[in-house]
């Protein structure tokens, strides 16, 4: 509740600074030209007002499991660590933000600073640092919300850098030895409000409606500067013993590194019973880039010609299957159908050979499916799933979940699923009323296994990764609070919305008829010379061609930690991919009718949701081919859960879609038929 109304609370501000932002046009009043998105404040520092850096988890490419920052000794601040408020969408992703030793002044540039000297590092301690630097273990820097971001030459090409965020713990040499990085020079790049300019700001990710003006007039006041940009340069030097005697946490100090910092040359051993030294050096640059695009750098894609051909390929193919459809319905259905009411009644037997096919089973096209209640759970669900996902990529693909605010797709994507539970129930039970022939008896029972089957399937799957990650002390493991949090959001908010969704269904005045009656005895089935279900599980490489490259980048994203963040290019690709399903559906549907086979319904469901062992398929292949730098069984399990999670949910999402395309051709197809 106090979500949802947060939520309402954004929206109303969101209302009232546009009608802000207008007012002051009409009233001739220049406005920005910058237009902030939500989650998007732009603190302004004055110079000389303090900065903070704050720290993340320790995360790493070849395993998935991240670790506090302070798992390893490095240096506190003075005051203790404290732990910065976090969404649930940053909790759910194994983000830790704490506090961090690292401050600076705005536009003071400072040579080496000293941090701490730990105690003597213990032989324990000592192997656990060459264990994080084994597995790559990066350090993640946060100022202002922006990630640190490390530069290095790419090993083919000299010329070019490299850009990833954060920067190693430390490195193991030729000789065989660790060294940490013990030594940081930080860059900040800053950008200068120019003066003179009228400024409106309308910042939607405040309440207060006095925070949603900044202006300055003409000529007064600088405006401060924000940050645009955070670099890094990681080093590991060794002290000098006596520079670093009796200094206090903030002093200066004469060090090797101010004479340059080399990430080449290493110096910092880890040894046991060995104390470490840390410090860092800070320099302030004006920089051109604005502040609405200082995520630019890190949210720069590649590989958009790649997108476009995705694209391209997916139109080609939906635009095949939509002109087999067309043929089917204008031609051959049309045809069919004037044939048959030309040999219908008394005529009609002495030519029953000619009428043989989808015309002959007219009497059992709508008989009631086997296993009836799992049928209408499962295509519930999956319309949950659709739901969540097209919401969830259109707000991001218009910007109203900014990187800025860590988390939010995941928070959004849960808020969603759960507001959604109401469309869940109303799917179920609407079907099983269809099936059922408009009776109602036994919906509860459909709208409580919607709630349950798939929330309890992917809580089962998450509580045992998720005890893995606790055993393991890793943040990614979910508190136990918000643990708590989440079953009761399940029990309280999503059991009682998809209950609801099914009272409603139960509750609406009429339902589907259908356009022919059902016969008491079914018809048999002729023996088919191949199997339908071989047809089925080729259905799915239809769907698959239309998502594995944006399926490549994705899981890219997931397990790779590399940037996706072209939210448009998805939602086309979505759009593309139901309409593949929705047609592959069909013509299998009409296939199977044509040989006399009127047990179309799960056979529809599949047709689309085959598409799921082929992305289990390409999962496999990813983790053999892609992820062989993955290391431990504990991220191969986590790989493993989370894959089986994502391949049902498609399976889920697309086999509704092909069950609910091939209903409306089945109920097309015999509405215009007349039987005696």
């Amino acid at each position: 509740m106090a979500m949802a109304m947060a939520m309402a609370s954004r929206t109303t501000s969101t209302i009232l600074s546009t009608l802000l932002l207008f007012t002051m046009m009409h009233f001739d009043i220049s406005p920005a030209t910058a237009f902030y998105l939500p989650g998007s404040y732009p603190h302004r520092y004055l110079p000389g007002e303090a900065l903070a850096a704050k720290v993340n988890s320790l995360t790493s490419a070849s395993s998935k499991l991240p670790f506090p920052y302070y798992s390893l000794p490095f240096c506190s601040p003075q005051g203790g660590v404290n732990r910065a408020a976090e969404s649930l969408g940053e909790l759910l992703l194994g983000d830790r933000i704490e506090t961090s030793p690292y401050r600076f002044s705005m536009l003071t540039n400072s040579s080496t600073v000293f941090l701490c000297r730990t105690d003597p590092v213990s032989p324990a301690a000592a192997d656990l640092i060459r264990s994080r630097i084994d597995d790559a273990y990066h350090v993640n820097l946060l100022l202002d919300t922006l990630p640190v971001v490390r530069y290095v030459s790419n090993p083919i090409a000299p010329d070019v850098l490299l850009r990833s965020t954060g920067f190693p713990v430390g490195v193991r040499a030729d000789d065989g030895e660790y060294y940490v990085y013990n030594h940081l020079r930080l860059t900040v790049l800053v950008n200068k409000q120019k003066n003179g300019t009228a400024r409106v700001e309308t910042l939607m990710a405040t309440v207060d409606g006095s925070e949603l003006i900044g202006l300055s007039a003409g000529g007064g006041g600088a405006g401060g500067y924000t940050v645009v940009g955070f670099e890094v340069v990681p080093c590991s030097v060794e002290h000098d013993e006596a520079a670093i005697g009796g200094k206090k946490m903030y002093d200066g100090f004469p060090s090797k590194a101010a004479a340059g910092c080399d990430p080449s040359v290493v110096g910092m051993r880890v040894q046991a019973n060995r104390p470490l030294a840390f410090s860092y050096e800070v320099a302030f640059v004006e920089s051109a880039v604005a502040w609405p695009s200082r995520w630019d750098a890190y949210l720069e894609m590649g590989g958009a010609q790649v997108h476009w051909f995705s694209i391209l390929n997916s139109i080609v193919v939906v635009a095949f299957l939509a002109a087999i459809v067309l043929v089917i319905l204008l031609r051959t259905v049309r045809r069919d159908l004037a044939q048959y009411e030309e040999l219908g009644g008394e005529a009609a037997a002495p030519h029953a050979d000619d009428i043989a096919g989808w015309k002959l089973v007219a009497g059992d096209a709508f008989r009631e499916p086997s296993h009836p209640v799992l049928l209408c759970v499962m295509v519930g669900d999956g319309v949950r799933i659709l739901g969540m996902g097209v919401v969830t990529i259109l707000f991001a693909a218009l910007g109203f979940m900014s990187p800025a605010s860590r988390g939010a797709l995941v928070t959004g994507m849960l808020c969603f699923y759960l507001v959604l539970g109401l469309a869940a129930g109303y799917t179920a039970v609407r079907l099983w009323k269809t099936v059922r022939h408009g009776e109602a008896a036994g919906w509860k029972a459909v709208a409580w296994r919607a709630s349950v089957l798939f929330p309890g399937i992917g809580f089962s799957v998450f509580t045992a990764l998720n005890c893995v990650l606790w055993y393991n002390g890793s943040t990614g493991a979910v508190p136990f609070a918000l643990f708590v949090v989440l079953i009761m959001l399940w029990f309280f908010v999503s059991v009682p919305l998809t209950l609801a969704g099914g009272l409603l269904a139960s509750r609406a005045r009429g339902h589907v008829e259908y356009p022919v009656k059902t016969n008491k005895i079914a018809r048999q089935v002729p023996a088919a010379q191949c199997s339908p279900w071989v047809l089925v599980a080729v259905a799915g490489t239809l769907p698959f061609g239309t998502l594995f490259i944006e399926l490549f980048f994705i899981m890219s994203s997931l397990w790779l930690g590399r940037v996706y963040y072209v939210f448009g290019f998805l939602l086309v690709v979505l759009g593309l991919l139901v309409a593949v399903c929705a047609e592959v559906s069909v013509v299998l549907t009409y296939m199977g009718l044509c040989v006399e086979d009127w047990r179309w319904w799960w056979r529809s469901f599949f047709a689309s949701g085959s598409v799921a062992a082929y992305i289990l398929g390409y999962a496999v292949y990813y983790l053999v081919f892609d992820l062989h730098s993955l290391s431990g069984p504990v991220s191969a399990a986590l790989y493993v859960g989370y894959s089986l999670l994502m391949a049902l949910a498609v399976m889920l999402a697309t086999g509704a879609v092909g069950l609910g395309a091939s209903f409306w051709f089945v109920y097309y197809l015999f509405s215009t038929v007349k039987l005696d």
